[in-house]
């Protein structure tokens, strides 16, 4: 993948274009937009997968909100299944789909694409400057750790999904406590993420 995710997260030039995060919404809902921030990070060396476990790395710090919040959830070494699980909740997210049907490009409440939005879509399909996994997600990446480590990072169900989400982060909360390694800034980077995720996406 030669194409700069920063690039394609800054909005483009013309009036009302959407982010490539926003596009990787309409393309597959909210675990798009998980998927393409956790393979965008990967690419380039701010995560690190290995098999099914995921870890922030590197110096530099992302510019999105939804970068910032996956980075934010796993300090440390944590399940990739549940750290995606989580950011399709959490705010940053959520604020996508509320600006999205503001845009009346998803429905307010299931989020499905409207005509609107499917027109923008495939005209973000026909342009230029965003990754093919945002449309495609980890399936037309080349075989390697990051297509193995996101495709197989599968969500539970929703209702289940929250409560194995509340017991992941206890888990987590307690391993990091009672380890010697600093946990100052970043021990609770997920305690704002206990949240309920409204809605589903329409388009997976």
């Amino acid at each position: 993948m030669g194409i700069a995710f920063r690039r394609s997260v800054s909005a483009m030039e013309e009036p009302g274009a959407l982010d490539a995060y926003e596009v990787a919404f309409l393309a597959g809902g909210t675990q798009r937009v998980a998927d393409s921030a956790m393979i965008a990070l990967c690419e380039r060396g701010l995560m690190k997968l290995s098999g099914s476990r995921v870890r922030a790395a590197g110096e530099a710090l992302p510019q999105h909100p939804v970068e910032c919040a996956l980075v934010a959830l796993c300090p440390s070494s944590r399940s990739a299944a549940s750290v995606l699980a989580i950011l399709q909740c959490s705010p940053e997210v959520q604020q996508i789909a509320r600006r999205l049907a503001a845009r009346s490009l998803v429905t307010g409440s299931r989020h499905r694409l409207t005509r609107l939005g499917r027109r923008r879509l495939r005209a973000a399909e026909q342009g230029e400057g965003i990754p093919d996994y945002v449309f495609g997600g980890p399936a037309v990446l080349p075989n390697g750790l990051v297509r193995r480590g996101v495709a197989n990072a599968r969500p539970v169900p929703s209702g289940l999904g929250r409560a194995l989400i509340r017991m992941g982060k206890a888990l987590d909360h307690d391993w990091i406590s009672g380890s010697d390694s600093d946990s100052g800034s970043c021990s609770d980077a997920g305690s704002g993420s206990a949240f309920s995720c409204g809605g589903g996406s329409g388009s997976n």
